[in-house]
């Protein structure tokens, strides 16, 4: 393992722990009102999340020291398993109070099979393409991982989550168009693509939005938040404002957030920001932003440097993941666009999703390491 840590990207490594560390505690911080009222222990949401973070590092070390190759015919079961896993949430799903389908429940602990589906579709993307490198001018070939991600996607909307679907969406799109899938079939698929938006458009706009459920209409009525006090979306946006403008620039006393005593729903999962805001300041809220861009374009730069499709893929959609992660849920939260339900990475309680950002960058580290390797048998030839 030694041997692997010197291969590995250091300051990816680095901020990714402390950033897990960071979220740690601030989930502590952000649910202890909630987690007393509920369970009669301020601390239960924190060690349940601490539970989660070591089987995350226990499947981190795993994966970073087992070969990209060895997924070669697995991430074909995995994504077979998964699919099976959310037809039968919709099959016989428990559904939340908030009428979602979305977890499988083990014991105590819930995994949301939507969320290890992001990973699936990235990994899956990376090997099929690999495996068939020559035949990328072929549209059943070039089109099998867009299909798949179709799959993930409409079978997440169904549940319905759209957030998640939303997420799922446009990780298989950016790997479609970062591949070498042939241009043309890209211009064909484009063009296929827009039809098939406007279609829906016009399927929604004559049906009133009725595939929609009250929820999800609700949420497109995002601006102005605090002039809709009254109403859940204004309610929840509004006092993210809040939590905001009582952090001020530099705050001295962190911890003492007043948003956390259930003045702000959802405070440590969707709506942790606003509560890192509050308690430590607008700097501090800046400089975890920043933390962000670097870890994207630190798994970037690799993805760049990788001498394979897999490896490629990978890197890309890694980043992607956590790009689109951060992007809409801060906007939501800032309330640019609706709400969406989408967690932050490392600081958001969540066990699946959790794990799933532990898997995805381990398997970036795989992939440094992997690229060591090849410059190093390069340099020796």
């Amino acid at each position: 393992m030694i041997r692997a840590f010197n291969k590995m990207d250091k300051p990816l490594l680095i901020l990714s722990i402390f950033m897990f560390i960071f979220g740690l505690f601030m989930i502590l911080d952000a649910s202890s009102m909630k987690s007393f009222l509920n369970t009669g222990e301020n601390t239960k949401y924190f060690f349940r999340q601490l539970i989660f973070l070591v089987s995350a590092l226990v499947m981190a070390i795993i994966i970073i020291r087992k070969p990209l190759k060895k997924y070669n015919k697995l991430i074909f079961l995995i994504a077979g398993v998964l699919i099976l896993m959310l037809i039968f949430l919709l099959v016989a799903g428990e559904e939340t109070s908030a009428g979602v389908k979305s977890w499988i429940y083990i014991g105590p602990f819930g995994l949301q099979p939507s969320e290890f589906a992001k990973v699936a579709l990235i990994l899956f993307t990376g090997v099929y393409y690999q495996m068939n490198l020559k035949r990328l001018d072929n549209p059943v070939v070039a089109l099998t991982p867009l299909v798949l991600g179709a799959i993930f996607t409409i079978l997440t909307l169904l549940q319905p989550d759209g957030g998640t679907g939303l997420i799922l969406f446009f990780i298989s799109v950016i790997l479609f168009y970062s591949s070498n899938v042939s241009k043309e079939i890209k211009v064909k698929t484009t063009f296929a693509g827009l039809v098939v938006v406007v279609i829906i458009l016009l399927i929604l706009l004559v049906t009133g939005g009725s595939a929609l459920t009250g929820m999800q209409k609700s949420r497109f009525n995002y601006k102005k938040p605090c002039t809709r006090y009254q109403e859940d979306t204004g309610y929840q946006v509004c006092n993210g404002y809040i939590a905001i403008n009582n952090g001020k620039l530099f705050s001295i006393e962190p911890g003492n957030s007043k948003q956390k005593y259930l003045y702000l729903p959802e405070a440590y999962t969707d709506f942790i920001f606003p509560i890192v805001v509050e308690d430590m300041g607008l700097i501090t809220g800046i400089v975890v932003i920043l933390i962000y861009m670097i870890i994207i374009i630190r798994i970037f730069m690799i993805g760049l440097r990788s001498y394979n499709i897999v490896n490629r893929t990978i890197c890309y959609g890694v980043a992607s993941y956590i790009l689109l992660h951060v992007a809409v849920n801060l906007t939501g939260v800032l309330g640019l666009v609706p709400l969406t339900g989408v967690p932050l990475p490392f600081l958001s309680y969540g066990g699946s999703f959790a794990l799933t950002l532990a898997i995805g960058l381990a398997l970036v580290q795989r992939v440094s390491i992997e690229n060591y390797n090849f410059l190093q048998k390069k340099v020796l030839k």
